[in-house]
């Protein structure tokens, strides 16, 4: 592959992805496709802006005259699809504007592939979608790649059907594609209206750490690095027409990770033992919020041989490290409006 196009490559998983395509592959050329939205942040992307397989295109992914001239130009041999509205409490105020990105936006870019792909062989359409599209699981049991549809989010029926025109393309034109379905993703340039870099800005701020329900809600944690990894492997060596689930194999119920980052940071920041504890609030659960996900990633380690390389602790680790690091870019990123409203809200994906 001489030319791969990265739909959202500013936003979280899309720059680790990117970051490492444009650092291993110094014969590829890799293009950064993103919109800019307040979760999409160059800054993000600072350490491989001025190497010579990489730029950034700004554009949308609805819009089907700028997609087709992409296309027409840039003769891609790939493209990973991870742009994507993916924030559920937004999709619960603001479906339209997920089933236009999330639907319409794929259907743009595999439109896009059937046409300007003549010849198919060495192309990939490779989509990048979440365990959320499978529903909820009860006390036992795993999300596996035959287990059927059943979303129950805005976001999440979104992404289900995005899912779903992925695959009939591939079945009704032949176009060559594979699908990833991931659990939660953590680490470094995460927009703080997720759980863990939100409960780390507000621990360090000692604001009010507002949990949903009761914080049972059951959560498979991914370091967004082996993510990014197994994309990597997915792309060279997946099979056309499959579909792989990427799970990190950390459960975690939501109040149990909150409490470990209290103390946690509690140590870190040089604070009494339990002093961070006393943050947590609890506030009036999220309509449809799912009771548990669980990724059973036993295909993707079975055959193609990925598995994840660092403990949850590991990583969480580095991940509140460079959060406490890089208060900087919390400020950046969290400026204006979404400043004020993003310190007081809790999102478990």
């Amino acid at each position: 592959m001489k030319k791969i196009l990265v739909t959202g490559g500013a936003g979280f998983i899309g720059s680790h992805v990117v970051r490492l395509f444009v650092n291993k592959y110094a014969d590829c050329h890799i293009v950064n496709l993103d919109v800019l939205t307040y979760a999409g942040n160059l800054e993000n992307l600072k350490d491989v802006e001025g190497k010579s397989n990489y730029s950034f295109v700004k554009g949308d992914i609805t819009d089907e005259i700028f997609i087709d001239q992409l296309f027409e130009k840039e003769s891609f041999d790939a493209v990973i699809h991870l742009a994507a509205e993916s924030h559920v409490d937004r999709s619960i105020m603001d479906p339209l504007s997920f089933v236009k990105t999330n639907v319409l936006g794929t259907a743009v870019l595999l439109n896009a592939a059937r046409k300007y792909w003549k010849e198919t062989s060495n192309k990939l359409f490779y989509h990048v979608s979440t365990d959320e599209v499978y529903g909820s699981l009860g006390e036992s049991g795993f999300f596996t790649e035959t287990t059927p549809y059943d979303p129950h989010s805005p976001y999440s029926a979104s992404k289900a059907s995005s899912d779903h025109l992925v695959k009939a393309y591939y079945d009704t034109y032949g176009l060559p594609v594979v699908i990833s379905n991931c659990s939660n993703n953590y680490g470094s340039h995460q927009f703080p209206e997720k759980l863990l870099p939100l409960m780390i800005n507000n621990i360090v701020h000692s604001k009010p750490l507002p949990v949903y329900g009761k914080g049972d809600n059951v959560r498979d944690w991914l370091w967004v690095e082996d993510h990014a990894r197994a994309i990597d492997v997915i792309l060279h060596q997946g099979k056309l027409g499959e579909t792989y689930n990427i799970g990190g194999f950390n459960e975690w119920k939501n109040l149990d990770i909150v409490h470990l980052l209290c103390r946690i940071m509690d140590k870190k920041l040089n604070r009494a033992a339990g002093e961070s504890a006393k943050l947590i609030t609890f506030v009036k659960d999220r309509p449809g919020h799912d009771k548990r996900y669980a990724i059973d990633a036993t295909k993707l380690n079975k055959e193609l041989g990925w598995k994840p390389s660092l403990q949850f602790e590991e990583g969480l680790d580095r991940t509140i490290d460079w959060y406490l690091a890089n208060g900087e870019w919390i400020d950046s990123v969290t400026s204006g409006a979404y400043k004020e409203y993003y310190s007081n809200q809790y999102v478990s994906r």
